[in-house]
């Protein structure tokens, strides 16, 4: 499977000076390596700071690039002579200031026609080393509004040729928000903690939601004092259905590759998994057996599933080759190991195993065989997911006393807290909602 090797590649919107770049970030082996990273103060010409438009979109970038763990960030102070600069690109870049702070990576802007009203701005990124470019890109008609999506575009783009993948940066997560005994609602945020917003208002509480991979949909359980259903959530139109299969229970659905969905449902002992057609109607079985099986989490390709079963006994995790039929047991540690989550490039499993400290993640390698413990708590980590990207992992933990999401990766490390505001943030499912352009 492709792991995402990083081979630079230079793409500009307008002209290039400098050697190329060579500069490599192998994200998704362990033992990854770090990359420092410098801002250059924004400039609207040469020694000339931008103090408006461009010190607010510098702060946002500032903050998107301090969720990646691979990357660390210099501060201005380490700087001697500061980050004001003769220019925005060789040869008035003076590269040694910030090798000499530690910088790999210096990132320069420059606002043509100023940085107040509307108006373009360029972001450079080069190799301190060589003084190569690694990237470089105009952003046309920038508003005060538009600075947040600035930054992410800016991010994603510069995450992309760093790492083969922009895709935390073009994703939103969906996750459910409890406010009181059966009341829950779906909620959206970005991985960094902006736009966030609700999505439903319905009595009852919503569960288990997941994005459609055209970004469009979000599907989710739901439940009212009177019944079970499939939540759909349309995000061109805002509007919510609740589709009921009477006399079912509806256990977390799941989009496949091709928009359509998979969910448990059960009239009675064991749920069976459906594969739903595109007006959510019974199309076939997916996975029926005398026991419980729900959960089904699939890759990009749509041809593997993960799912949790109890036909051992205790929940544990399993992969059914969809081409095959045949099925695998993945978890062969623990007693009780629920909530997988299929990476889309179908080389780990991500899922909860109930400990005697409380419930920690755990990440399968299908390919190496080999099992890893990402989450330490303390509390109590469940619900894990992964980023289109395959190297993010966000879950819900009570480690902090109430329910919040918090970001970690394949690798593991330092959990870093997701801001959802008040309430009970579970159920974190990534989807990517911008697509390169």
């Amino acid at each position: 499977m492709k792991r995402f090797a990083l081979v630079i590649l230079l793409a500009f919107l307008f002209a290039a000076t400098g050697a190329q770049a060579a500069l490599r970030v192998d994200i998704m082996n362990p033992g990854q390596n770090i990359v420092s990273l410098a801002l250059a103060a924004p400039l609207t010409g040469p020694d000339r700071q931008a103090g408006a438009m461009g010190a607010q979109l510098q702060k946002y970038i500032d903050q998107n690039l301090s969720f990646l763990p691979f990357m660390r960030l210099t501060p201005e102070s380490a700087v001697l002579g500061g980050t004001v600069l003769n220019g925005w690109e060789p040869p008035n870049l003076d590269f040694k200031r910030f090798q000499l702070a530690g910088s790999d990576i210096l990132v320069t802007s420059y606002w043509p026609n100023g940085d107040s009203g509307t108006g373009a701005v360029q972001i450079r990124a080069f190799e301190t080393n060589s003084g190569g470019r690694i990237f470089g890109k105009e952003y046309p008609k920038v508003s005060s509004s538009d600075l947040p999506q600035v930054a992410d575009r800016f991010c994603a783009d510069l995450l992309e040729i760093l790492t083969g993948s922009g895709d935390f940066f073009r994703s939103t997560l969906a996750f459910v928000k409890k406010t009181g005994k059966m009341s829950a609602n779906v909620w959206l945020v970005k991985p960094t903690g902006r736009d966030l917003r609700r999505v439903t208002n319905m009595p009852g509480e919503a569960l288990s939601p997941s994005w459609s991979p055209d970004g469009r949909f979000v599907v989710f359980s739901h439940i009212d004092p009177k019944s079970h259903a499939l939540g759909v959530w349309d995000r061109a139109s805002g509007k919510v259905q609740r589709i009921r299969f009477p006399g079912n229970v509806v256990i977390g659905p799941s989009f496949m590759p091709d928009n359509k969905v998979a969910v448990a449902l059960s009239k009675g002992r064991y749920p069976v998994i459906y594969l739903l057609n595109h007006t959510f109607q019974k199309e076939r079985i997916l996975e029926e057996h005398n026991s419980i099986n729900v959960s089904p989490t699939f890759d990009k390709t749509g041809s593997k599933m993960a799912f949790t079963s109890s036909r051992l006994g205790g929940p544990q995790i399993f992969l059914k080759d969809l081409g095959s039929g045949s099925t695998s047991r993945v978890s062969m540690n623990g007693s009780y190991n629920t909530e997988a989550n299929l990476s889309p490039d179908g080389t780990l499993v991500v899922y909860s195993r109930m400990t005697s400290y409380g419930n920690r993640i755990f990440v399968q390698d299908l390919v190496t065989g080999e099992e890893r413990q990402v989450s330490f708590g303390p509390g109590s980590d469940e619900q894990p997911s992964f980023c289109a990207d395959s190297y993010f992992i966000a879950f819900s933990s009570s480690r902090g006393g109430g329910r919040s999401i918090y970001l970690t990766t394949r690798h593991g490390g330092d959990a870093k807290k997701v801001p959802t505001g008040d309430g009970q943030a579970l159920f974190p499912r990534w989807g990517l909602t911008e697509r390169t352009k």
